[in-house]
């Protein structure tokens, strides 16, 4: 975008931390914390479990895998067919491809910011996978286990072209289209006060929601994770018209997570998440996969299962990694398919990146 202080559209995520309806009230401080956002639910106590979760997976058939709930293009969407596809979407497929060598066993379950953890705390879902923030009130109270991040992320604000808006520091008083019961509500209020600036949260329950008012003209500014708007714009009526500041508000680390409780199920999503930044470190893709499996050297024969019993000790075949990579893809195919340059998207990786090219992506040793 034009103005100084503002990028365009692909460089926008370059600078992430590398990561809803009723009238607005009058012009007040930012809060220390919206009312309007619930606050975590704590795990309820969990029944003494007879099966583990793995194994409950095994003789479904299927993992079922909570998603976001509204179009995130690039990161989960369903086609008129009922087709799931997206980067989130690809990480659900890679489990099943794990488990069952087959990406299609995967009950997708759509899923809202209010409903999401309470979707994995009774036990509805296997697993989350969807642009959801890792926090410590997460992992501790809510009772939940993160794998490793798969999306470096941070929060970011859109506004028009026209506004005459070019950083946060032009906002006091605007009004902001948030989506309520996330980090990005909070954040969003955490921000405004450190800078002492007042702004009127126009709240909404869901993402479409939120930049459907926005769309509408209700709001003069529309927060989100950088990815959530860079996906967003692509919405808009006239999307040309809008603009992401260059300001990042916060770290937004994105990637699965797990009801606590279950060390072996989450052993599992973990190393098969380990299994997509190693096959990219490798240089280990769908396409050459035979050609590695025919490999002498002995960490690319442990890592695709070949020799040695890994695998087995989290639950999985030794193979899982061969499996995950020859229906799914390494990371680097999984990002580039969804938003990589030939996607309208054209994200540069910045911290998606592998720790060798200046990124956090970074698997432990297969051994």
């Amino acid at each position: 975008m034009r103005r100084s202080l503002v990028i365009p559209l692909a460089a926008a995520l370059s600078l992430i931390i590398a990561a809803c309806g009723g009238a607005p009230a009058a012009p007040t401080a930012a809060p220390e914390a919206p009312t309007t956002a619930p606050a975590p639910t704590a795990a309820p106590a969990a029944p003494a479990a007879t099966t583990g979760r793995l194994e409950t997976i095994t003789a479904r058939g299927t993992v079922i895998c909570g998603v976001n709930n509204n179009p995130l293009p690039g990161f989960a969407s369903v086609d008129a067919s009922g087709v799931y596809s997206g980067f989130d979407v690809d990480f659900c497929k890679a489990v099943a491809a794990a488990l069952f060598d087959d990406p299609s066993k995967v009950e997708y379950r759509p899923l809202s910011s209010q409903d999401r953890f309470t979707a994995l705390q009774t036990g509805e879902i296997d697993v989350l996978i969807r642009n959801s923030t890792w926090t410590l009130g997460r992992d501790g109270d809510v009772g939940l286990d993160w794998s490793p991040t798969t999306f470096y992320d941070g929060q970011g604000m859109m506004v028009r072209k026209d506004s005459g808006i070019t950083s946060i520091d032009d906002m006091d008083g605007a009004t902001i289209c948030v989506q309520t019961g996330t980090t990005t509500e909070l954040n969003l209020a955490d921000v405004f006060r450190a800078k002492g600036l007042t702004f009127q949260p126009v709240v909404f329950p869901d993402g479409d929601q939120t930049r459907s008012a926005y769309d509408a003209g209700q709001c003069d500014g529309f927060t989100t994770d950088k990815s959530g708007l860079v996906s967003s714009i692509t919405l808009l009526s006239n999307p040309a018209d809008h603009q992401i500041l260059s300001d990042t508000m916060s770290k937004e680390p994105l990637g699965p997570s797990v009801l606590q409780g279950d060390p072996k199920w989450a052993d599992a999503v973990n190393w098969i998440t380990y299994a997509t930044f190693q096959a990219e470190e490798y240089g280990i893709t769908s396409a050459n996969l035979a050609e590695f499996s025919a490999s002498e050297v002995p960490e690319i024969r442990r890592f695709l299962g070949i020799e040695g019993e890994l695998g087995k000790g989290v639950g999985l075949s030794n193979d899982f990694a061969a499996r995950v990579i020859k229906h799914v893809g390494n990371y680097a195919e999984i990002y580039n398919r969804n938003l990589g340059p030939d996607t309208p998207f054209n994200l540069p990786r910045g911290l998606n990146a592998l720790y060798t090219e200046g990124g956090l992506l970074y698997s432990p040793p297969f051994r």
